[in-house]
Order: structure tokens, then sequence, then C-alpha cells
């Protein structure tokens, strides 16, 4: 685990959110996949997490060797604040990697209330 990020995970309501590692999360060796895909949900960890939709997805394109697909969620106000100060770039939720850095992002819309959650990602 990055260990900035682990110092200000110690600062927020909740920092499981961010940490990754649950059951079934992939995890690669970035050296040997071709392509990096960050997969955007505009929400909390907590609805993302559980959309069938989101799942399916991570796990077909886990599937293939040359892809590691990462899941990102959009920071609550507590840890959103942390970063702006501090100028932390959004990151993937397996790796704690810069979005900036992965090949492609996707973000995924299922209802009007997170369109405005993209500006915060």
């Amino acid at each position: 685990m990055n260990s900035q990020l682990e110092k200000i995970f110690m600062k927020v309501q909740k920092p499981g959110r961010y940490t990754g590692g649950e059951l079934n999360s992939v995890v690669k060796d970035p050296s040997k996949v071709d392509f990096r895909f960050a997969f955007c949900f505009p929400d909390l960890y907590e609805v993302g997490m559980s959309h069938l939709g989101i799942a399916i997805l991570y796990d077909m394109f886990n599937k293939r060797e040359d892809i590691w697909c990462e899941r990102v969620y959009s920071p609550w106000t507590d840890l959103d604040r942390i970063m702006r100060e501090r100028s932390i770039p959004l990151f993937a939720l397996e790796s704690q990697e810069p979005v900036k850095d992965f090949d492609f992002l996707g973000i995924t819309l299922q209802y009007e209330m997170c369109y405005a959650n993209i500006l915060q990602l």
C-alpha cells in the first residue's frame, strides 16, 4: 500500500472503502499486462461495488491475461478534501496508482445523479 495514502486513510471515516483487497479482487503484475484499464463508477464504493454490471465487466476484462482492469470510485467528501489540499490524484482501488497512468479509462453512468460526480473524478 502507498505509505502516503495509508497515513491519509487513518484520517477519514471509512478507510476500508479505499484499501481494496476484497475477496475476488484481482491484482496482477503491471509488467506482465499489455493494457491497464481503469473502470470508474462515479459514486461511493458502497454503491458501486454491489452493482452486478460492474462485477461482470470487471471479471470479463480480468480473465484476459493481457489486461488488468482496476476499479475506481468517487471519494467521500472527507478524502476528497484531503486529496485536493495535498494534490493527490484520483487512484485505483487495487494498485492505488493514479488513474492518469492507465491506458484506458471507462466511466459507467447508471443514473442521472452520477453526472455531477464525473467532475469530481
